[in-house]
């Protein structure tokens, strides 16, 4: 492969942004700068830009804890976005399998393959995800069983899938669900007349978050964990 190509897929830029790398000494290959975009390279060449050694690798699968007050979303106007946590080379070709709201933290994946984050955000495919709630009021007994029955959320016509609440203490709970509607927890909680004030994703399908991860700290996915939604 061509030093330019290489560079515009490990990098995710376009062959003029690659030339302008390699006029401008931003590139060396096995310690030397090359400025020749032509340059062919083997499987055993080193290439590094910005002191990073860079690859072409395969679909990447990625567990990140989100912190509260960053968005899922690659631009936003107000607050920074989860893709600025990563040291990862081109960022911008990931994307997230399931969002959080923006105050929401916890599990988020991030993937640059389309087929494997369908199977976890397509309707088509439940997959049941798991959320820590604080809540601002004590949760009603009846509330769980208007869970297990379906919620009526405001604006909607149909009522949200069963859903399991499992109580912690009077305002914190346990809630399993297995859709991905807007804003769905803190919408079904208002529905019973309480407010959702901490939101935190555990799990998503058998996929847990990580103890050793602190928030906005990220590692690759296990085979295994891939594994459970390329079936």
């Amino acid at each position: 492969m061509r030093l330019d190509k290489f560079l515009t897929e490990a990098l995710g830029i376009t062959r003029k942004q690659a030339t302008k790398l390699l006029k401008d000494s931003q590139i060396t290959l096995n310690d030397q700068i090359i400025k020749q975009g032509a340059t062919k390279l083997t499987d055993s060449d080193t290439v590094v830009f910005d002191e990073r050694e860079l690859s072409l690798t395969g679909p990447r699968y990625i567990m990140l804890n989100k912190p509260g007050g960053f968005v899922c979303s690659h631009v936003d106007d107000y607050n920074p976005t989860v893709f600025v946590l990563l040291d990862e080379v081109a960022p911008e070709k990931l994307h997230v399998a399931g969002r959080l709201d923006c105050d929401t933290t916890g599990l988020v994946l991030l993937t640059d393959d389309g087929q494997w984050s369908h199977r976890i955000t397509s309707p088509k495919h439940v997959c049941e995800k798991v959320y820590h709630v604080e809540l601002a009021d004590p949760v009603e007994p009846v509330v769980i069983e208007q869970f297990a029955e379906g919620v009526m959320l405001k604006g909607e016509k149909v009522a949200t899938r069963p859903a399991l609440l499992e109580l912690l203490s009077p305002t914190e709970a346990i809630i399993k669900i297995t859709e991905g509607k807007y804003h769905q927890v803190k919408r079904m909680f208002a529905a019973t007349g309480n407010k959702v004030i901490g939101l935190h994703r555990a799990q998503v399908g058998p996929i847990e978050l990580d103890d050793d991860l602190a928030p906005g700290e990220y590692r690759d996915l296990s085979p295994e964990e891939i594994a459970a939604f390329q079936k």
